[in-house]
């Protein structure tokens, strides 16, 4: 059975989840952008072990633990072959103007829109949602979807990133998340969970089409 843990990290509060199999107690991190000590004392703390770190997308405030993470466990990374790039230039992925240390991260895996990855008895399909960058994606378990910087509850992500494209993004939220049962729930990139039914039935930007900056 899918469990879900989660932690905010990072100066921009991003959360990171971590989905593990009640059973065989393996487990993937989802977004780790920092706090890594915390990550894996959570980790530690429930028995867990480590599988895959799975990024929905290659943000600074995405990616700040993921080197130390896969030293100390191990853990293969998973990215989009459209945000491969921009793990590895701190300029692209925006840590070289933010003050801190520039990150400069590598992936094991690229995955692909309809891929699925499987953890013992958990299976996360790969949902290709392109607009806040080139190579944004959510992952859809059971009975759950993580959106990263796509949907929010309440708010859709910014586009005015290098590779970001609002008619893009309301695309690919559109055609690619709000047709999924209205009972999903939606752990997102920052703030607050949701369901798939309340975003489509209240979330502003997508009943206006406003853009979101």
């Amino acid at each position: 059975m899918l469990k879900i843990l989660s932690l905010i990290v990072g100066e921009l509060g991003v959360n990171c989840y971590i989905p593990y199999c009640e059973q065989t107690r393996q487990c993937v991190v989802i977004d780790p952008g920092g706090s890594v000590d915390r990550i894996l004392g959570l980790i530690k703390e429930n028995n867990l072990q480590l599988k895959y770190i799975l990024l929905t997308h290659g943000h600074f405030d995405h990616i700040g633990a993921v080197n130390e993470l896969k030293e100390k466990t191990g853990a293969r990374v998973a990215v989009h072959p459209e945000d491969s790039e921009m793990l590895m230039d701190p300029a692209k992925n925006l840590s070289s103007f933010v003050g801190g240390e520039p990150i400069n991260v590598s992936a094991d895996i690229m995955v692909e829109d309809g891929m699925e990855l499987q953890v013992s008895n958990i299976k996360l399909q790969v949902i290709h949602t392109p607009g806040h960058t080139k190579g944004g994606v959510s992952y859809l378990g059971d009975g759950v979807i993580f959106t990263g910087d796509t949907l929010f509850a309440g708010s859709i992500g910014r586009t005015d990133l290098p590779g970001g494209n609002y008619k893009i993004l309301i695309k690919s939220i559109r055609e690619k998340l709000l047709v999924l049962d209205d009972n999903l729930v939606i752990y997102p990139g920052h703030g607050p969970s949701s369901t798939i039914g309340n975003e489509y039935a209240s979330n502003p930007y997508l009943q206006s089409g406003e853009e979101f900056l």
